[in-house]
This record gives C-alpha cells, structure tokens and sequence, in this order.
C-alpha cells in the first residue's frame, strides 16, 4: 500500500502501539492529546543507539556500504562510518520496474559486486546496510511504498542477505536519512528531540531522542484535513497542485505546527530535494521550534544505511 493511500489518526496510532485509546479522542490534534504525546515517548523501548559505537571485533576499520533503495533509483556507497565521509563516488542504477524483491536484489547484487572490487572497500565479512521505503520491523517489511507489494512481510534481512551473500542490516529510509543527519549533519550535537522529515514523493520522518532513533514513525501519515498529511504538504503534492512557495508554507505551517505541538522537538530538520530551495519556505514557517535544512541531501540514505550495519 503507497504511503498516500493511508491515513492515521493519532488514536489508531495509539491502538498500534498497543494502547487502548479513549473512545472520545478525535482524529489528531483535537483537545486531549495528553495520552498521545505520553504514547510517543512510550516507544522508546524500541530505541536504536546511534552514538556511533561499533560492534567490536568487526574488523576493517569503520567502513561499510550502504545502499538507498528509492521509487527510481537505487544508490550505494562505501562510507567511513566514524567520519560519515564517503570513501568513493556512489553507484546508481534505475530501481527495477516492477520493483520485484527478487528484481531489487538482483540490481542492489550488481552494484554491491562492483563496489566490493573496489581497492579499499569494506571487508566482505563485514554487513551491509539497506534502507527501503518501508517500515521495516526487526529484519522484516511491514509496509511497501514506491516498491512492489511482495516485499510486504518479507524477512528482507534474511532474504538479500541470501541474494548478496553477506550479512544484511536493513532499516526505513527516511530512519536512515535521519541516523545520518544527526550523527554528521544538522542535528548533529543537539541534545533532546530531533525530527527529521524528508519531504519528497511522500513525507518521511525520523525521530531521535538525546541520540537514539524511534523507528518506523512515519508521521507523513498523520490527518491533515482529513486525509494523509503527505498528500497535501509534500514535495510531490505541491506540484501536483501547482502551488507557489507562499501557499505551499501555508501548508508546511499547519503541518509542522502539528507535529511541533504532539512531539515538542528541539530541532526540526527538512530533508529531501526540495530542501535545496529551503530558503523559498523555511523563514516563511513560524514556529517555535528551530527548523533548518538537512545538509547530507542525497548522501543521507547512503549514509544512515552504513550506520546502520555499524551499530
């Protein structure tokens, strides 16, 4: 199911989480949002570190590649996962049509193989971390946006790490985009709560808490006048609609005002293409929150993904 088609309340949100929701609470954002934000910070018990600490007796020093699986492309690198530095230019092919588990695999193989002859590439014992447009709950896929539905409940862990024939790390990419930004880029040093949001086809989301990431929030799917945020405030909707940049921020505002109420971050970072004409929307938003633009662009996913396979 594409992230546009869904729709989630913060009540169902809470019903997902295992809670038993009021039978008053209103689609979000309505009065008595005091059990969603406690629900919010309830997830924690599925925290991701990202201190940087690797595991030890790796070997091969800190790097690992990582590869970005995307609605078009799929991108890997060899990134040195103490530094966040790429050790050599990144690989891109098309993202298969259909973009088949088995089709993927077999594109994410080729660019793997190349990039392992390469002098200097991570060691073959060594994991290698994949972010996909999906929510990926410990090892397998729950969701499937801009991808094939065969991936839905797909062990996508065990399943490359069959095609690739090394281990497999695999994670969301906008998670991973947001590992990335805040180990080396805009969030980087800030203390407390930092979400990161990827504004592009959809609207993707990473929230990290004092350095460690909840995952799987995706808050692009929360009401925005009744239907799925991400198909009124994303970079796709605003062309679809043919919005100027001040209508456009009339919808980021109400937006981020939402999210900025039911999470109270310390930092907002805005990721995704569009983050490279930043200067067009962001001064426009008035928050109380300090929102700046993400500074890895199209490394993030790379990055985060190698992260990943790091921890």
């Amino acid at each position: 199911m594409g992230r546009a088609a869904v729709a989630v309340s913060v009540s169902q949100f809470a019903a997902e989480v295992g809670e038993d929701p009021r039978s008053d609470i209103q689609p979000a954002f309505v009065h008595g949002l005091t059990k969603e934000k406690h629900l919010m910070k309830q997830i924690s018990s599925t925290l991701i570190d990202t201190s940087g600490k690797t595991r030890s007796g790796s070997g091969g020093g800190a790097l690992r590649i990582g590869v970005d699986v995307g609605g078009t492309g799929i991108k890997a690198g060899i990134v040195d996962t103490a530094t966040g530095i790429l050790a050599a230019p990144t690989l891109q092919v098309p993202t298969p049509r259909p973009a088949t588990p088995e089709a993927v695999a077999a594109a994410m193989a080729e660019l793997v193989d190349t990039i392992s002859a390469r002098v200097g590439a991570a060691p073959a014992s060594a994991p290698v971390g994949v972010a996909l447009p999906a929510v990926v709950r410990w090892g397998t896929t729950r969701s499937a946006a801009n991808i094939d539905p065969g991936w839905l409940g797909l062990n996508v862990e065990n399943f490359l790490a069959g095609r690739l024939n090394r281990g497999v790390c695999a994670l969301n990419d906008a998670d991973a985009a947001g590992l990335a930004e805040v180990r080396f880029g805009a969030g980087r040093g800030i203390p407390g709560t930092v979400l990161v949001i990827t504004l592009g086809t959809g609207i993707g989301s990473a929230l990290v808490l004092n350095g460690q990431l909840v995952p799987n929030t995706e808050l692009g799917h929360l009401e925005l006048d009744g239907i799925a945020a991400e198909a009124r405030a994303s970079a796709l909707a605003r062309e679809r609609d043919g919005l100027n940049w001040y209508r456009y921020t009339e919808r980021l505002q109400r937006y981020f005002s939402r999210l900025e109420f039911l999470l109270a971050p310390d930092l907002i970072v805005v990721g995704g293409g569009i983050s490279a004409c930043s200067e067009n929307f962001l001064p426009g938003l008035r928050l109380d929150t300090p929102v700046v633009p993400a500074r890895l662009e199209n490394t993030a996913g790379i990055t985060g993904a190698a992260l990943q396979a790091a921890l």
